[in-house]
């Protein structure tokens, strides 16, 4: 689904009256080159593209159809859904819906969105009526209830000579059971709500999704913010991850603890009420330091961030909540790793997530998230997409990549370099791949775990997979040794089974989508 980028250049290129010759002279190439660029017979990426850009005064995401790629990727899943797969749409009518109908294309998309939102919610409710115990439980309280209240009531009502105490006595069981009856009804609300909350879960990530897109994953108020908390942990002498502790405490009244916690079920947390931050022993010290920032962060920008989260986007408090906690983390990673600094380091060392690593003290999950949110207009990093996925390969986060359809939920394409990476756990794994629309894109992943606590624990890992179009592979570490203008040895790779076109893949565990052929339910492969 790529952009027709020449055919972009040479429109803007004519609008702004300039000659091939005129435009091939500034950006450093020749005039017969820039022709096959605009007849598409050439690909422009990397700092070519810049160059470009530059010059036609326009952004690379308008020479790129960010927007329009990533609206026809949300119409091909909408047409792939079961409820209407038979009428016979597919990738040609999305492409020519986003090119003439934009705005339908877009009430198409939301009104998808919708349908798949309620339909969790009815499948949510559903499976709660059939099969979940605790319903069951009380429903047949509140029929106990109803049968007792009613019982009292006849006789109070058929009985004329019940003595006082008797009738007190029923009187008196009327109430309990209706006391009993409020209580029960407010636990079987609260499981209803439950079921309603969670059944919105990949509506309210989808919004997120938009919030991040339409600010191209780049906060500048945040980022300032961010800079201010570094400057003042600079000042305080808060330069380690002793300093930050002390300055969290004296300053926040929030005690750092390092313990075992064995039975909660999480690797930190932060206890308001005692005024505690604490963290498992097996925590390693950079997840404590981004962790201690970042709640800095949340107790110094309450007004940045309920600033920022307001924005047509978020729809509901859930997805505000979302955002707010996202924007929270950016924060932190803007303190920890700023911005201009970590630009020109990450150029210098062209994108070497390990060294920067290194350099900085941190993960390799936090340095990924900061390549993300490189995006400020004038001094762009290379543009990244990012996945996380657990041992089962369920995604477990997710960023958005203009122009690449990275799955929402479930599982991704089974040949995507992040599973690969947990066959290699701890070495770094890259890939260029090519979709089925010829579009092509590096895959950079790594599978990552925490240090187990005891011979007991369990100390899985997640893999993460940094990604980004092949047209700036070449500012990467991760394209030394590769020949990017060969795509022979390309691996042929989908979104995910159901959305792949490819009917010859061994990998395949879905049965693809197809217009007007009837759903299957045998088995793919053996």
């Amino acid at each position: 689904m790529r952009a027709p980028i020449g055919l972009r250049i040479s429109t803007r290129r004519k609008n702004l009256g300039l000659s091939q010759a005129a435009l091939a002279r500034n950006v450093e190439i020749s005039p017969s080159y820039l022709n096959l660029i605009e007849a598409n017979k050439r690909q422009v990426g990397g700092t070519l593209l810049q160059r470009i850009a530059a010059q036609l005064d326009i952004s690379i995401d308008e020479l790129t159809g960010e927007a329009e790629h990533r609206l026809i990727h949300e119409l091909v899943e909408t047409f792939a859904d079961p409820a209407i797969a038979d009428v016979g749409l597919g990738m040609e009518t999305a492409r020519s819906l986003v090119a003439t109908q934009p705005d339908i294309a877009r009430v198409i998309a939301k009104l998808y969105r919708a349908y798949v939102a309620a339909s969790a919610s009815a499948d949510a409710y559903a499976n709660r009526l059939r099969a979940d115990p605790l319903l069951s439980q009380l429903l047949h309280q509140v029929l106990s209830g109803i049968t007792a209240v009613r019982s009292s009531a006849e006789i109070l009502e058929d009985v004329e000579d019940l003595s006082g105490a008797d009738r007190a006595r029923f009187v008196g069981s009327i109430s309990r059971e209706t006391r009993s009856l409020s209580a029960v009804a407010q636990n079987l609300i609260g499981q209803f709500d439950h079921a309603s909350t969670v059944s919105k879960s990949a509506s309210v990530r989808r919004e997120l999704d938009d919030m991040i897109f339409a600010a191209r994953n780049y906060f500048p108020a945040l980022e300032q913010r961010g800079a201010e908390i570094a400057r003042d942990m600079q000042e305080s002498g808060a330069l380690g991850e002793a300093a930050i502790a002390h300055l969290l405490e004296t300053v926040h009244g929030v005690r750092v603890e390092r313990n075992a916690r064995p039975n909660s079920g999480r690797a930190f947390g932060h206890d308001a009420e005692r005024g505690v931050l604490w963290f498992r022993n097996t925590v390693p010290q950079s997840t404590r330091q981004f962790q201690m920032v970042r709640l800095i962060s949340e107790l110094t920008s309450d007004s940045a961030l309920t600033e920022a989260v307001k924005v047509p986007h978020l729809s509901s408090p859930t997805a505000r909540h979302l955002a707010r906690n996202y924007l929270a983390s950016y924060i932190a990673g803007a303190a920890l790793f700023p911005y201009d600094q970590f630009l020109n380091d990450a150029e210098n060392l062209r994108y070497d997530v390990e060294a920067l690593s290194e350099r900085y003290n941190a993960s390799f999950e936090q340095i990924a998230h900061r390549l993300v949110t490189l995006r400020a207009e004038g001094a762009e990093g290379v543009p990244f997409g990012f996945l996380r996925s657990d041992p089962a390969g369920r995604l477990t986060k997710h960023f958005p990549l203009p122009g690449l359809l990275l799955p929402h939920t479930g599982h991704a394409c089974p040949l995507w370099a992040l599973y690969a990476a947990f066959r290699s756990s701890g070495q770094l794994v890259r890939q260029v791949v090519r979709f089925s629309d010829g579009s092509r894109f590096l895959f950079v992943a790594k599978a990552v775990s925490r240090r187990a606590s005891g011979f007991a624990d369990q100390a899985l890992p997640h893999s993460i997979l940094l990604v980004t179009d092949i047209l700036h592979a070449d500012r990467t570490v991760y394209a030394d040794g590769l020949d990017l203008g060969d795509s022979d040895a390309d691996v042929p790779v989908g979104p995910t089974c159901r959305l792949c076109t490819r009917t010859d893949c061994i990998s395949r565990e879905e049965a693809p989508f197809a217009p007007g052929d009837e759903p299957t339910l045998t088995t793919v492969r053996s």
